[in-house]
């Protein structure tokens, strides 16, 4: 009988509609070629829309001996019971989704990563994974918008809520999370109970709730682990395209960030891939708001 402890998978979540597969198509190649060390890794997708075309093409960019992809129904992780507060604001409503991942994986694990779609890799994943949470639920790296008193993010009722103007805010895009205590806590009912309670304050969606409820309560990670485009850095680990992604023309962030970006890309089905008009991103951004004000009458 062996001795040896089977470790556990590395467990990701992501979620994304159709329109930005193409991301989570450099973001899992990016995450297959660094990864160095023999841990499996389980890639959680939460589909909101992926079509069948999109959903074949990803299930060719890794190999499933090393990284198993998983697939999950928007519609079928939401509870009947709950409904997502809907804001004004052109953020697609599946970026609400993270905010389920802790009840998707198996029930035994104690830690997973959630990251946003628009992300590459620059280093072993596994590290990232093999941080330390203490007694935290989560860990996450400072937004840029930096304190809660950002007059363009932030919480514009931070006062109300009895916190220091120079509470730091964290960006939602990449958290390490402990899902057991995750759940214990009821996180999720908290948040969506922050975004009704103070839905004239929300400001970035789910990343507002989810700095209400968990203020002064999170770990902060470096930051190198969640790199915005915005700024230049020899060797971050992750790069995060925060605003516009590098599928659009007009792109403007960071050109190195850009070229990595379609390094991964031309390694998937996506290779030919041509970025698209900034035009075309206006116009997705006019029909989230279109859908949103649907839903709220």
């Amino acid at each position: 009988m062996s001795n040896s402890i089977e470790k556990k998978p590395i467990t990701i979540v992501v979620a994304s509609d159709n329109h930005f597969a193409i991301l989570i198509a450099a973001l899992l190649k990016s995450i297959d070629l660094n990864h160095k060390t023999d841990e499996h890794i389980d890639f959680y997708i939460i589909d909101d829309g992926i079509s069948a075309k999109a959903k074949s093409r990803l299930e060719t960019i890794a190999d499933p001996s090393r990284i198993t992809l998983k697939w999950f129904k928007s519609k079928e992780i939401i509870p009947a019971d709950i409904v997502i507060p809907v804001d004004t604001t052109s953020m697609p409503l599946t970026t609400f989704l993270r905010i389920f991942a802790p009840y998707i994986i198996d029930p035994e694990l104690d830690k997973l990563i959630y990251l946003d779609v628009d992300i590459i890799l620059q280093d072993d994943i596994s590290k990232f994974w093999n941080i330390p949470l203490g007694e935290y639920t989560v860990g996450a790296v400072q937004d840029y918008s930096k304190t809660v008193d950002c007059q363009w993010a932030g919480i514009p009722n931070y006062k109300e809520l009895g916190l220091a103007p120079d509470t730091k805010y964290f960006n939602a895009g990449v958290l390490l999370m402990n899902p057991k205590k995750w759940r214990e806590e009821k996180l999720t009912n908290q948040v969506i109970t922050a975004l009704i309670d103070y839905k004239d304050h929300v400001k970035m969606g789910d990343q507002y709730g989810l700095n209400v409820v968990l203020a002064n309560k999170w770990l902060e990670l470096d930051p190198k682990w969640n790199w915005f485009a915005l700024y230049e850095d020899e060797k971050p680990y992750l790069v995060h395209f925060v605003e516009i992604k590098p599928i659009f023309s007009n792109y403007h962030f960071k050109e190195v960030y850009k070229q990595e970006f379609f390094r991964y890309l031309a390694m998937t089905p996506w290779k030919n891939f041509k970025p698209l008009s900034g035009k075309w991103r206006m116009f997705r951004k006019l029909v989230n708001k279109i859908k949103k004000a649907l839903l709220r009458l």
